[in-house]
């Protein structure tokens, strides 16, 4: 690339190298919807790809739940791939009939076809990582949803800057920066109009209840939300530490033969608790709302013999000194 990198373009550059988001040489597959945050993604990881030498490629995926845009935002993205010489994988989903057999939302099975897409691309072709275009907003919103309909610590940590494969390069972004990218490159991209009404949920938490809270409180919700994330991912790390030495000290803390040692659960706190019998649910493939969780610990209360149904169609019986987790 002949021109010289700006201002934004190095700051993404020593993002990526310090936090190693992406090493010289690798694989980096941009997700692109055609909405100017991934656009400019897709700018910036263009941008830095000399420096980095590295390969980047290109996937949208067309839900086809908006007609005519949909089938334009497709055509938008391939043309822009195209223009900066770079691959461009596309898939069109069948989301709303997909949503229907699966009885899931359209958002949660949207999100399942993208990464599934993503994942058969970088299986294919040696993909080492998996750019999405989410930036410092996104995270707020997501902690706010996630606070809105009861969560964890973990859901306080909002959107990770990387989980796996999948990174998010754009988090040390704010929106206005990015706006401002867009117009110095001169990028061309698309507007989804989907997003500018009040529902979904998330819609509602963008477009209403942030606005009305940086008109009261002038650039403190987005900061607050961010420190709020780090502080979340860094006890969520510590908690990690911790509950792998609580289960190396004590093999019957962990889900063996579908059964956890219930006197050992009753040495601990209520906290500790509720954590190790989460991740047993989540062990059987049950979803450990913190309603369960709570029934749970009120199930330790009683006696044995007891019993609690379980979602997805499973049961937790209190035999003897174990808890046992099976199939009604």
């Amino acid at each position: 690339m002949s021109r010289n990198l700006n201002r934004t373009e190095r700051n993404f550059l020593q993002h990526l190298t310090v936090r190693s988001l992406v090493r010289e040489g690798e694989h980096v597959l941009a997700a692109v919807s055609g909405g100017p945050d991934s656009m400019a993604l897709l700018y910036l990881l263009n941008a830095v790809r000399p420096v980095l030498h590295c390969r980047v490629s290109v996937a949208h995926c067309n839900f086809q739940l908006r007609g005519e845009d949909s089938r334009r935002d497709e055509e938008h993205v391939i043309e822009e791939s195209e223009k900066l010489g770079l691959v461009c994988h596309v898939k069109r989903f069948d989301t709303m009939k997909d949503a229907e057999d699966w009885k899931r939302s359209i958002e949660e099975t949207a999100r399942i076809e993208r990464y599934g897409f993503f994942q058969e691309l970088a299986e294919r072709y040696d993909i080492d990582r998996i750019a999405t275009g989410h930036h410092v907003s996104d995270n707020a919103e997501t902690i706010l949803f996630n606070l809105f309909r009861g969560t964890s610590i973990q859901g306080l940590r909002g959107i990770r800057t990387r989980h796996g494969q999948v990174i998010r390069p754009l988090l040390l972004m704010h929106k206005d920066d990015i706006t401002r990218y867009i117009d110095e490159r001169s990028i061309s991209h698309r507007i989804d109009s989907s997003n500018l009404g009040v529902e979904p949920d998330r819609n509602f938490i963008r477009n209403k209840i942030v606005p009305l809270i940086q008109e009261r409180f002038a650039n403190k919700l987005l900061p607050s939300l961010q420190r709020l994330s780090d502080y979340a991912a860094e006890l969520e790390e510590f908690l990690e530490l911790h509950f792998e030495d609580l289960v190396d000290n004590d093999s019957g803390l962990t889900l063996t033969n579908n059964r956890l040692f219930v006197p050992s659960l009753m040495q601990l706190t209520v906290f500790e608790r509720k954590e190790l019998l989460k991740r047993a649910l989540q062990d059987c493939g049950c979803e450990p709302t913190g309603r369960v969780l709570q029934q749970l610990v009120e199930l330790l209360q009683t006696q044995p013999g007891r019993k609690m149904d379980l979602p997805g169609g499973m049961e937790v019986v209190w035999k003897g000194k174990y808890l046992v987790f099976k199939n009604r």
